[in-house]
C-alpha cells in the first residue's frame, strides 16, 4: 500500500495550523492541536518554524511581573501582520477599487475609481487598472517593490490557473489573457481571479462565512456568479474555471431555452423601465438599480413585476443548488439586493416553494450588502491564499 508523501503531509499540517492561527487567533499552542487534532508536539515543531519564518508571532497574555499571579502567562500565537502585503482589486464596469491589506487580512488603503470602462480597448482598461494599483499602493507610504502579489477581480468566467478571461461585460474581446496584459507592467506577480470567488473567500476570512468549511455564495450583480466553498477551499471547474451562474438553464419550449441572466440578470430587470430620460441615463452611467428601486417606491408596476419575476427564478435557482450540495448557509451578495421588499419576498417564497421538504431546514440564507471594498478585500483573500494555503505554492512566503 503506497504512503502518503511526507513532505506534503508536513505541508499540509503546516497550513492547517496557520489556518487555524488565521482564524483563531490569538490561540495557544494546546487549542491549536485541538482544532487541528495534531499532536501538541507537533504543534510546537510547525509554531516554531511559523516564528523563524516571521509568518507568526508570539505574546504572553498575563503580568510576567506580577509574582503573586498563580501559574505562567499563557503564551498565544497570531499572524504577524508585516509578513506580507497584497493589493486586491474588483474591477467592474462602471467603477474599480482597490484595497493594500497585509497579512492578517487588514486594510492599509482603499482607493476606489469611477469611470464606465466597458468595452474600452484592452490597453486603455490595463492603464487605468495600473494607476489605481498604483494610487493604493502610494497611499500607504509603500512602493511597488514592498508588495508580494495582486489580484484582480474580474466579472464574468475567468480561468484561475492561467489568467484568462473567457467572457466577461467590461471586456468586447473573448479569451483575454488579462493576466500577461498585467504582470509585465507591476514586475510582481499579478492573478486574476473571478469577482464571485473574491467575495466568497471575502466572507470566509472576514464576514458570514468566517467560521464556516463549507458554504455556497451567488453573486447577483450584472453577471450572476457562484461560489462553492469546500472544506475550506474554493471549488473551481476544469482548469480553475469560474462558474457563470447566469447560463444555467431554468427550461427550454419551442421559443428556445431559458436562462437563469434572461430572468433575473441585471439587463432582464432594468430593460422593462424606460427606454428614455433620467431612468436611460441611470443605465447608462451604471446606476440602473438605484432608480429601478426609486420606481419600486413610487409603485411602478413594470419594474416592480421585473423583480418580482427575477426574485422567483432566483430562489428556485437557490433550491437547486440547496439540493445540489446542501451547504449550512447560502449568502447572496450583489447589487439587485437593493431593489429590496419584492425582489427577496419573492425570492425566499421561490426557495420555499421548490425545496425538498426534506432539505427545508439545512440551508440558512443570508442576504449582505457588501459594498465594493469588502470585494476587493475579497481579491486580497485570494492572493493572501495563495501566499500560504496551497500546499503546491512556489511563491510568496515561504510556507
Amino acid at each position: 500500500m503506497k504512503t502518503a508523501d511526507p513532505e506534503l503531509m508536513r505541508a499540509i499540517n503546516r497550513l492547517s495550523v496557520l489556518d487555524a492561527i488565521r482564524r483563531h487567533g490569538p490561540i495557544s499552542r494546546i487549542e491549536i492541536s485541538k482544532r487541528t487534532e495534531l499532536s501538541t508536539s507537533t504543534v510546537s515543531a510547525i509554531t516554531a518554524s511559523l516564528i523563524d519564518d516571521g509568518l507568526i508571532l508570539s505574546r504572553h497574555e498575563g503580568d510576567l511581573r506580577n509574582a503573586a499571579a498563580r501559574g505562567r502567562p499563557r503564551v498565544m500565537l497570531e499572524l504577524n501582520p508585516e509578513a506580507s502585503r497584497i493589493v486586491g482589486a474588483k474591477i467592474a464596469a462602471t467603477r474599480m477599487t482597490f484595497v493594500v491589506a497585509n497579512f492578517s487580512g487588514e486594510v492599509l488603503s482603499e482607493f476606489s475609481l469611477p469611470v464606465r470602462i466597458d468595452r474600452m480597448p484592452i490597453d486603455v482598461i490595463a492603464d487605468l487598472v495600473e494607476d489605481g494599483v498604483r494610487a493604493c499602493v502610494m497611499d500607504t507610504g509603500l512602493t511597488l517593490a514592498e508588495i508580494d502579489m495582486i489580484c484582480l477581480g474580474i466579472p464574468g468566467v475567468v480561468e484561475h490557473r492561467t489568467g484568462i478571461v473567457r467572457s466577461s461585460p467590461i471586456f468586447s474581446d473573448e479569451n483575454v489573457d488579462f493576466a500577461a496584459v498585467m504582470s509585465p507592467r507591476f514586475a510582481i506577480r499579478t492573478i486574476v481571479e473571478s469577482d464571485v470567488h473574491a467575495v466568497t473567500l471575502a466572507h470566509h476570512w472576514f464576514g458570514k462565512a468566517r467560521h464556516l468549511d463549507d458554504m455556497v455564495l451567488i453573486s447577483l450583480e450584472r453577471t450572476l456568479g457562484l461560489g462553492v466553498l469546500h472544506n475550506r477551499e474554493l471549488f473551481r471547474g476544469a482548469g480553475g474555471l469560474s462558474h457563470n451562474l447566469g447560463d444555467l438553464v431554468l427550461g427550454s419550449s419551442a421559443d428556445g431555452i431559458s436562462r437563469l441572466a434572461s430572468l433575473a440578470g441585471e439587463n432582464a430587470i432594468l430593460g422593462d423601465g424606460p427606454r428614455e430620460g433620467l431612468y436611460a441615463d441611470a443605465i447608462r452611467l451604471g446606476r440602473g438599480i438605484s432608480h429601478a428601486q426609486t420606481l419600486i417606491a413610487a409603485k411602478d408596476a413594470q419594474i416592480t413585476s421585473a423583480a418580482e419575476r427575477a426574485g422567483e427564478a432566483v430562489g428556485v435557482t437557490v433550491a437547486n443548488i440547496v439540493t445540489l450540495f446542501a451547504p449550512p448557509r447560502v449568502i447572496l451578495v450583489g447589487s439587485s439586493l437593493a431593489l429590496g421588499k419584492p425582489f427577496i419576498d419573492r425570492l425566499t417564497d421561490g426557495f420555499n416553494s421548490a425545496i425538498p421538504p426534506s432539505l427545508a431546514d439545512v440551508s440558512e440564507l443570508v442576504f449582505d450588502d457588501a459594498d465594493d471594498f469588502f470585494w476587493a478585500r475579497g481579491a486580497a483573500a485570494v492572493a493572501l491564499h495563495e501566499l500560504y494555503e496551497s500546499p503546491w505554492n512556489t511563491t510568496g512566503p515561504a510556507l
